[in-house]
C-alpha cells in the first residue's frame, strides 16, 4: 500500500482569520456621557461577532471624572485600552495616540465620545471597508448644532476649499474608517499643528463618503471654544496651502502699482493743476496708516509660517503619557514605551 498524502475533507474546518478592527476614541470631559456611549458601542458592534474590536479611549487630560469612569469600563470589558494624557494636549494629538497604539488592527475607527457620531454609522463602515475602500469618512448629511457653528464650518470649508493643495471633503469631521496601510501611513505624519482630516487626504489611496444624520450631544459641553476653533482652522489652512505667503507678494505688487499710479496723479496735479494741488501730508499720513497695517498683517502671515517651522525643528515629542491601561488583546500596542508611564 502506497503512501499517500493527506488532503483536508470538505467537512474539516477550515481556519479563518478574523478581522481586528480598533475604535480610536479621544476624550476630553466626557463623564457623563462614557457609559451611555460605551454601551451604545457595544449593542452596534455585537452583532459582528465575526470580528475581534478593540476600544482605545485616550483620556486628553479630562478635569472631571472621566479617567475614573474609563478605568471602570476596562475592569468590566477586558477588550478597553485606556491611555491618559499628562495634560490636555488637543483632539488631533489624542487621535494620534490612538493611531500610534493601534497600529496592529486591520482597521482603525476614529469617532468623538460625545454620541454625536451614531455608533450603528461605524458598522456601515465596515462594510464597506470590506467591499475594498481604504477610507470610509462619514460625511454629514444634516447636523443639529447652532446656527453659529455650522455658519462658521460652511466658512471655513469654502476659505480651505479655495486655499489648500488637496481636496478636502465638506461638512467631514474625523469620524471615520482607515484601513491599516492607511492608519500606518497616517501614523508617520508627526507634524505638532495637527489637522488630521488633511493628512488623511494627503496620503490618499481609495476614499468613499458614507452620508449620516448627525445627532445633538448626549450631555455635557463642546470641547471646542472659538479659541480652539480659529486654531483649528488655521492649523489646517496653514498646513496645507502657501496661498497667505503669495497674496503677500501680489499685494506687494498691487500696493507698489497704486504707488505709482497715485505719483503720476500728484506729478500732473501739480504741474498742470496747482489751485487744486492736495496738501502733501494727507497723503503722507493716510499712506503711513495704510502701509504700516499692512506690513504688521504681512509679518503676522509670514510669523505663523515660521513658528510653525521653529515648533518642528525642536522635535519634541507629541504627547506624554500618564497612565496606559492596557487591554488583554494582542491587536492594540503600548505607543512609545517609557519607564515612567505608570501602566495598570
Amino acid at each position: 500500500m502506497s503512501d499517500q498524502q493527506h488532503s483536508p475533507s470538505p467537512t474539516e474546518a477550515v481556519e479563518v482569520t478574523r478581522a481586528k478592527i480598533a475604535y480610536v476614541l479621544p476624550v476630553y470631559n466626557e463623564g457623563d456621557n462614557i457609559a451611555v456611549f460605551h454601551g451604545a458601542l457595544i449593542a452596534a458592534t455585537l452583532p459582528r461577532a465575526d470580528v475581534d474590536f478593540e476600544f482605545v479611549y485616550v483620556d486628553d487630560g479630562s478635569r472631571d471624572a472621566s479617567l475614573e469612569k474609563l478605568l471602570e469600563l476596562r475592569q468590566a470589558d477586558s477588550r478597553v485600552t485606556v491611555l491618559s494624557f499628562s495634560r490636555n494636549y488637543g483632539h488631533q494629538i489624542a487621535v494620534t495616540a490612538g493611531l500610534d497604539a493601534a497600529t496592529d488592527a486591520d482597521a482603525v475607527i476614529i469617532m468623538d465620545t460625545d454620541l454625536q457620531d451614531p455608533p450603528s454609522v461605524s458598522i456601515e463602515m465596515i462594510s464597506m471597508w470590506e467591499d475594498g475602500v481604504d477610507v470610509v469618512y462619514a460625511q454629514r448629511r444634516s447636523r443639529q448644532d447652532s446656527l453659529f457653528k455650522r455658519a462658521t464650518a460652511y466658512l471655513f470649508y469654502w476659505v480651505l476649499d479655495r486655499l489648500a493643495s488637496i481636496e478636502i471633503p465638506r461638512n467631514v469631521g474625523d469620524f471615520r474608517l482607515m484601513d491599516r496601510k492607511v492608519a500606518l501611513e497616517v501614523a508617520r505624519y508627526r507634524e505638532h499643528g495637527r489637522f488630521l482630516r488633511g493628512i488623511v487626504s494627503h496620503v490618499g489611496f481609495r476614499q468613499e463618503a458614507l452620508l449620516f444624520d448627525r445627532d445633538p450631544r448626549h450631555a455635557g459641553e463642546t470641547g471646542y471654544p472659538l479659541r480652539k476653533m480659529i486654531a483649528f482652522a488655521a492649523n489646517g489652512i496653514l498646513g496645507f496651502s502657501t496661498a497667505p505667503l503669495r497674496w503677500i507678494s501680489r499685494l506687494g505688487f498691487f500696493i507698489s502699482a497704486v504707488s505709482i499710479l497715485l505719483a503720476v496723479y500728484v506729478l500732473w496735479v501739480r504741474l498742470f493743476m496747482p489751485q487744486q494741488a492736495v496738501p502733501g501730508w494727507a497723503f503722507l499720513g493716510v499712506g503711513m496708516f495704510l502701509l504700516s497695517g499692512l506690513q504688521l498683517i504681512m509679518m503676522g502671515v509670514i510669523g505663523s509660517y515660521l513658528g510653525r517651522v521653529y515648533v518642528e525643528t525642536q522635535d519634541r515629542p507629541l504627547y506624554s503619557l500618564a497612565l496606559s491601561a492596557r487591554g488583554e488583546r494582542v491587536g492594540v500596542t503600548a505607543s512609545r514605551r517609557d519607564p515612567r508611564i505608570r501602566s495598570i
